[in-house]
């Protein structure tokens, strides 16, 4: 286990309460790694075909809500895959959250084979978001599916 891994770990296992441990995971996975410039958590919303942002990192969103299907986050929470832009500007339906955004990463969240919700990463930097950070963020997400 690397010592990102461990650290994360720890969090989870923590006696904090699970909102919590959702705003340091994002606070962490932003101040360590320099290409994570926005790090949140967006859940179903309720019975609605919507995502609601949940706690985050970064810069303020008008993003609070997200239809399905809208942008890389309603995308994923239709197709139930991790998705990774390496360049937002070619991704004919993007949310654009801040004209600083070049690149993108959605992993969802299941629960009891349900997609619950996800993690939304975006840097400033193209091609920058790597598959060593898809596959830590995607063990991450099956870890905090059992938080939840």
């Amino acid at each position: 286990m690397n010592p990102m891994q461990k650290r994360l770990d720890t969090i989870l296992s923590s006696k904090q309460e699970t909102n919590a441990k959702l705003q340091m995971i994002c606070q962490l996975l932003h101040d360590e790694f320099e290409h994570f410039n926005w790090v949140g958590f967006y859940f179903k919303n309720g019975d609605k075909d919507e995502l609601k942002l949940g706690p985050y990192v970064g810069a303020a969103t008008d993003h609070t809500i997200i239809p399905y299907g809208k942008g890389v986050c309603g995308q994923v929470a239709v197709s139930n895959e991790t998705m990774l832009v390496n360049d937002v500007h070619e991704e004919s339906n993007y949310l654009a959250c801040s004209i600083e955004t070049k690149a993108e990463i959605v992993v969802p969240i299941f629960k009891n084979g349900v997609n619950i919700g996800q993690i939304d990463i975006d840097s400033h930097y193209k091609d920058s978001i790597t598959a060593e950070d898809k596959a830590l963020l995607e063990d991450l997400m099956t870890k905090v599916a059992e938080i939840l």
